[in-house]
């Protein structure tokens, strides 16, 4: 039935994932795979401030007969809060991009340490080197690895109770981060060849006016999409943003925000297609195109 749905409604595009590489639970190779076998055509992988995932994805995609995508998400800070801008079809290899990503990876330990001092003095000890052991790569070690430990300790049974009880703001372990500015982040992508789409905007705890602000601000510094149908997202909110791309006239993106089995809402693939009203962000990609032609 699923299947059926999405080809009646395009190809099965997934723009939004992770791996072990970030704060995934999978290697990259093994993401590709769970993508072809639910069913995706095309699979972007967007690991956090990382592309060094991106070779092995890519070449396992390519071995398969799945299309793939070269993707990003950059971290940002916009008004106190940490926003995610998501960059696609990138040159994985650009110069000004590594080393914006590498800037914006600075402070990752600093701050880890700072919330394992944090948690300790909230009842739980050895969370660095706990969280360590949940990280693939040691530079990015993240809130979810803290989350996965804390999940292992007993102190709570899943990871959604970890951020309702940790790690967020009000809580132990909660330790502000600055990341790359919104301008800095999309020129990245955009010298790197890319899309530039505004990530899951439903998880953001801004105003409707200050949400205006930022996506006048992001369409501005040349962002062109924006997440309506997301695993992040509610299906009111499907509605909600699907508006809010027609306002602003930004192309709309699709992807499950999926970092692994048992902790994401939803898999691979899995959601809704996008509102037929909407201008999809694949709509002009060649990659694409073919499939449609079927």
């Amino acid at each position: 039935m699923l299947d059926r749905l999405f080809r009646s409604q395009g190809p099965n595009v997934d723009l939004h994932c992770h791996s072990v590489v970030s704060d995934g639970t999978l290697a990259p190779t093994d993401i590709v795979e769970r993508a072809h076998r639910n069913g995706v055509h095309v699979l972007a992988l967007t690991d956090h401030d990382e592309v060094g995932g991106l070779a092995d994805a890519q070449a396992r995609a390519e071995a398969i007969g799945l299309r793939f995508v070269p993707g990003v998400e950059v971290s940002v800070t916009w008004g106190g809060e940490t926003i995610h801008i998501v960059g696609l079809r990138i040159d994985y290899r650009d110069p000004e991009l590594l080393a914006g990503l590498e800037r914006t990876r600075t402070g990752r330990d600093g701050r880890a340490q700072e919330i394992a001092a944090s948690l300790a003095a909230a009842g739980i000890p050895d969370a660095y080197e706990g969280a360590l052991r949940y990280a693939g790569n040691p530079e990015l070690i993240s809130r979810s690895h803290f989350a996965r430990y804390i999940v292992e300790t007993g102190t709570c049974e899943t990871v959604d109770e970890v951020f309702r009880r940790f790690l967020v703001e009000g809580k132990p372990g909660f330790v502000p981060h600055r990341w790359a500015k919104l301008p800095d982040a999309v020129g990245w992508i955009r010298a790197a060849g890319g899309v530039a789409v505004m990530a899951h905007p439903g998880r953001y705890r801004l105003s409707d006016l200050c949400m205006d602000e930022m996506l006048r601000e992001f369409v501005d510094a040349g962002g062109q999409g924006i997440e309506v149908v997301s695993g992040s997202h509610t299906p009111d909110q499907y509605c909600e943003y699907a508006a809010v791309a027609q306002r602003f006239g930004l192309a709309a993106s699709r992807g499950s925000d999926f970092h692994g089995p048992g902790e994401s809402r939803h898999d691979l693939g899995s959601l809704p297609p996008l509102p037929k009203s909407l201008t999809p962000v694949w709509h002009d990609w060649p990659e694409v195109a073919a499939l449609e032609r079927r």
